[in-house]
């Protein structure tokens, strides 16, 4: 089970990386209902603010018998890292390099600690499986809508 969850991980950023290289770095910067909306620089920065939130919650619940931690906002971290001013290419290839980075993490999740319970936030638990299948749907959402596709995947967040 873990070697199809990092193995989607590995396949969604591979198959998406040519895609997002390829937006010119002139749209980029555009947010499209003004200040209201983030641009595709900062809602790619926020797939990466994602990351770095969920490689917390990822190894904390490997390492505990439950993870137990705050919830993301997500607003807050786009703004404090400022991603409107970084050029679109460098946020492209950070965030990739970090996902490949956590495909070691997930492949190396025991089977067992799939059913470790999370808490994010006040919220509900949920199992880390879900966590990191969670992780890669939201990815994916957020990836069709920057790259303006017919169809986008839909996420219930």
């Amino acid at each position: 089970m873990t070697v199809d969850l990092s193995a989607s991980l590995q396949q969604l950023i591979e198959r998406e990386l040519p895609h997002l290289g390829a937006l010119p770095e002139s749209v980029t910067d555009v947010r499209p209902a003004g200040d209201e909306t983030w641009s595709p620089r900062e809602e790619m920065g926020h797939l990466i603010d994602s990351a770095a939130n969920n490689h917390i919650r990822f190894a904390r619940a490997m390492m505990e018998p439950e993870f137990r931690g705050p919830p993301y906002a997500q607003n807050d971290w786009v703004s404090v890292h400022r991603y409107q001013e970084m050029p679109w290419l460098k946020i492209v290839d950070f965030w990739f390099h970090y996902n490949r980075f956590l495909l070691n993490l997930l492949a190396a999740v025991p089977e067992e600690k799939l059913l470790t319970k999370c808490y994010v936030g006040s919220g509900e638990g949920v199992t880390l499986q879900f966590l990191i299948e969670d992780y890669v749907l939201h990815m994916q959402h957020h990836i069709d809508h920057l790259l303006a596709r017919d169809h986008v995947t839909a996420y219930p967040g």
